[in-house]
């Protein structure tokens, strides 16, 4: 189990409260930016996806995404801050997510925030990738009661995370191989869905049935880590042997057995915990299934359930703006020298 420091108290040279921040994005293939004012309220928020570049190598490519986000992020930020309509002069401190994510990505986007934050004369804020997909809730439900867990399900992590406050984090499962998404993705392809993976498998699996074919449940009920690689192979392996099996039905199944897992999981750490609330985060929350049989387990268990919008279930700039608002309260400014780190865990 991880845990982190205590609940966050502000800093003595934080900013006011309601600061507006910008948030930056830049930790795989969306370029982002968004201004948010405290924690709470989003002014703009922009997204830049580039699934079209990767779309034809079938999963995402580092040198493309990075030489993408140079491209695309001045523009981005201008059009963030047009639309939040407020001038330059207005925003008191800059996000930026500083990993974990692709590095070349992730330097694009610190370098951009420290030199905004060093010609505008405002703090500049470190945000933790994971950390902020915490916080996409409270974007849209500030009033979410703690103890919570929540389900983080991406491309790259798959974790349940108990918040007991703000700032305060144990993490009680995490994937002991690969991410629910990344099965996703590696499933999609090897059914010549395409790219990206989840949603081709999310719309195709409502044409198909769920229970024609049994995969595998790992780890179902044992402990509360994931592992989705065997989940994979099962796939490729009765598609092998079955080769006239509907696809549909495949993807169906193939889905079935993940948010089975997912759900199951999350059901037991939220009842071991004693939780107040269920929450999803991450790309893999938009799941229409998933979001689905999490929110009917909330009900059947008399416990609170909350969806973020899809929107802000996949990479954006919103959550990082208002997890950075909370780390500037406990922290205070990043230093200028702070860098990028690719492999970098939760807090």
């Amino acid at each position: 189990m991880t845990t982190t420091e205590p609940t966050i108290d502000p800093a003595p040279d934080a900013p006011a409260v309601a600061a507006t921040i910008l948030g930056i994005e830049s930790s795989c293939d969306e370029t982002a930016a968004a201004v948010v004012v405290g924690a709470q309220s989003v002014l703009s928020s922009v997204v830049s996806s580039q699934v079209d570049l990767h779309a034809r190598y079938g999963g995402v490519v580092p040198e493309i995404a990075s030489r993408a986000h140079v491209e695309l992020l001045t523009p981005v930020v201008a059009q963030a801050v047009v639309e939040a309509g407020i001038e330059n002069d207005q925003i008191e401190a800059v996000a930026a997510t500083t990993g974990p994510g692709l590095i070349g990505s992730l330097l694009v986007g610190v370098s951009a925030a420290k030199a905004l934050a060093l010609v505008w004369d405002v703090p500049f804020v470190s945000v933790n990738h994971l950390e902020a997909h915490l916080y996409a809730s409270f974007l849209e439900e500030p009033d979410l009661e703690m103890p919570l867990v929540v389900l983080l399900v991406s491309g790259g992590h798959t974790m349940l995370v108990l918040m007991t406050g703000h700032g305060r984090y144990e993490v009680l499962g995490s994937t002991l191989d690969d991410a629910a998404g990344e099965a996703f993705d590696k499933v999609a392809r090897y059914l010549g869905l395409g790219y990206p993976g989840g949603p081709a498998i999310d719309a195709l699996a409502m044409e198909g049935d769920p229970e024609a074919i049994r995969f595998p449940r790992a780890l179902q009920n044992d402990g509360l880590n994931f592992s989705f690689s065997g989940l994979k192979t099962a796939v490729v392996n009765h598609v092998r042997k079955n080769p006239d099996a509907s696809t549909a039905d495949v993807a169906a199944s193939f889905q079935a057995a993940v948010v089975d897992v997912l759900v199951a999981k999350a059901r037991t750490a939220a009842q071991d915990v004693g939780a107040k609330g269920l929450c999803l985060a991450g790309g893999v929350a938009a799941n229409s299934q998933l979001r689905e049989t999490l929110l009917d387990v909330c009900v059947s268990d008399g416990m609170r359930g909350f969806l973020p919008s899809r929107s802000m279930c996949t990479d954006n700039a919103a959550m990082v703006a208002a997890a950075g608002w909370w780390r500037l309260q406990s922290d205070g400014p990043a230093g200028l020298d702070t860098g990028a780190n690719p492999s970098v865990g939760l807090p």
